[in-house]
């Protein structure tokens, strides 16, 4: 296993269109092979494919026209139609391929050509919900949380009826701060039938991918489902289960398919909690607020963390949640959160877009998105960035954090400087980043023990080489010196 691996995320649904032609609507087998071969050059480990699960097209009309909802797409696509909203990929059906986007042998060929290239597939699993019209409310209404018709004359918004059987009130899906999903229905964490159902599918799932990136992970969670639906729970008889849903599945699955991958999307601090359980990965959203930010001494105190929670930190600037990294930070300081978040240890997480220097945030519920030129100046710096990264020692190195030295008692701007090592094997690599909008200066220790005493400090980023007295750098340190958001990645 790769140890500090690339994830790349892709929007599926709306990816693909520009594989169509005007004879047809494009599904999995008009990708063309090359464009993995892309992906492999940029050094990417994992490719998810977001949002290609059978969704009930019925909940559209119903539940994508809300005015919160129709100001969204208006802001990201101004020219929308009706037909371009087409739902939620996180409002499922079934395990199923949108047939849309093609079936389960059409997928299992992109994993075998991803396999083939020593690259993996990752593909959804949603927890939390599935869809409100999902053909599972009648097939095993047990995996859902169900309550009495009082819930639902007090709270419709919270509860429904489905439309199949409508003397049946079954729980909409939610997050404990938002109002619920309406266009949901709330699996039942405390019951034995809803647990073994979502442990079937997740084995299931190892058939066609090779991990599972798991949306809002923290809701299964015993203490979070029990403060979401504490009185609907008490009310019909159920009781805290001994274990932990996610410590119990991620062993089954494991010891079903050993390698693999549990990614957690994860907030509220929930995050090494997670990870005790056995997710192999959990979103670090805190480094994404704190890069957007911009204040270097928070980041620097983030970055203290114990190793082997850092190993298990996924480090983003950008996904379908967020907002484009180029439009809240700008082309220069998004640079250099770049080389922030892509060069320090745990999984490095991109978004299908933000090599090229897109804007738009999409609402997941669009299947169009607005044509945006390239940002050359971004798209230039990441192919040199992902070219620089993709080696050995940013995969499988020892990371470590280094403290910059005042370089002069009235200059402070040291504390604006990021600077850490990588080493492998002979390689050594000095990451130096000045995340500030002034001139920034420091001293760096780094160990050039064995080194001769003229030695050659070449940067990476800039193609240029230094020259360097290994007495100074033994004596004084190595001094720096970097413009606003500049960076540089030393090879020596």
């Amino acid at each position: 296993m790769i140890n500090n691996p690339n994830l790349f995320e892709i929007n599926t649904r709306v990816w693909m269109r520009q594989f169509d032609s005007a004879e047809k609507t494009a599904t999995f087998d008009d990708i063309p092979t090359s464009y993995w071969d892309e992906l492999k050059a940029k050094g990417i480990d994992y490719v998810w494919l977001m949002g290609i699960w059978k969704t009930n097209e019925s909940t559209i009309e119903k539940y994508c026209f809300e005015d919160g909802l129709v100001k969204e797409y208006s802001k990201a696509l101004k020219d929308w139609k009706r037909e371009d909203v087409i739902g939620s990929p996180y409002s499922i059906d079934v395990y199923d391929v949108n047939p849309k986007l093609g079936n389960l042998k059409s997928l299992y060929r992109i994993r075998t050509e991803l396999n083939r290239r020593n690259m993996k597939l990752i593909l959804d699993f949603v927890p939390n919900h599935f869809s409100a019209h999902s053909s599972l409310i009648e097939q095993n209404p047990d995996l859902f949380l169900s309550t009495t018709e009082n819930y639902f004359t007090e709270d419709p918004h919270t509860f429904f009826k489905p439309d199949i059987n409508k003397t049946k009130v079954f729980a909409h899906g939610r997050d404990p701060f938002f109002p619920a999903w309406q266009d949901t229905v709330q699996v039942n964490y405390f019951s034995v039938a809803g647990r073994e159902f979502m442990i079937k599918t997740l084995i299931n799932l190892t058939k066609f991918c090779d991990g599972v990136r798991c949306d809002m992970a923290m809701l299964a969670l015993n203490n979070v489902f029990k403060n979401t639906w504490g009185g609907v729970l008490s009310n019909n008889g159920y009781e805290t289960p001994k274990n932990e849903f996610w410590k119990l599945a991620i062993e089954i699955v494991k010891n079903t398919c050993s390698n693999f991958l549990f990614i957690a999307e994860a907030y509220w601090d929930l995050e090494y909690e997670l990870q005790q359980q056995g997710f192999d990965f959990t979103y670090d959203k805190k480094l994404t607020d704190r890069l957007k930010i911009g204040y270097v001494p928070e980041i620097k105190d983030h970055l203290q963390a114990h190793k082997d929670y850092q190993q298990k930190s996924i480090r983003f600037l950008e996904n379908h949640d967020e907002e484009r990294a180029a439009k809240i930070i700008g082309k220069e300081k998004s640079q250099a959160a770049a080389v922030i978040a892509g060069t320090i240890t745990g999984m490095h997480f991109y978004y299908d877009g933000q090599f090229e220097g897109k804007k738009i945030k999409l609402p997941v519920q669009l299947g169009r998105e607005t044509k945006e030129p390239e940002c050359v100046p971004l798209k230039l710096f990441y192919d040199k960035f992902l070219e620089i990264t993709n080696r050995e020692i940013f995969k499988h190195g020892e990371w470590e954090m280094l403290k910059p030295i005042q370089s002069s008692e009235k200059n402070t701007t040291h504390n604006n400087i990021l600077a850490w090592t990588w080493k492998y094997l002979n390689e050594k690599r000095l990451v130096v980043i000045n995340y500030a909008d002034t001139v920034s200066t420091c001293w760096l220790k780094i160990d050039i023990r064995g080194y001769p005493e003229e030695f050659s400090l070449i940067d990476l980023l800039a193609d240029k080489v230094y020259e360097r007295s290994a007495e100074e750098v033994h004596t004084i340190g190595l001094y720096i010196e970097l413009k606003n958001y500049q960076s540089h990645i030393f090879a020596y």
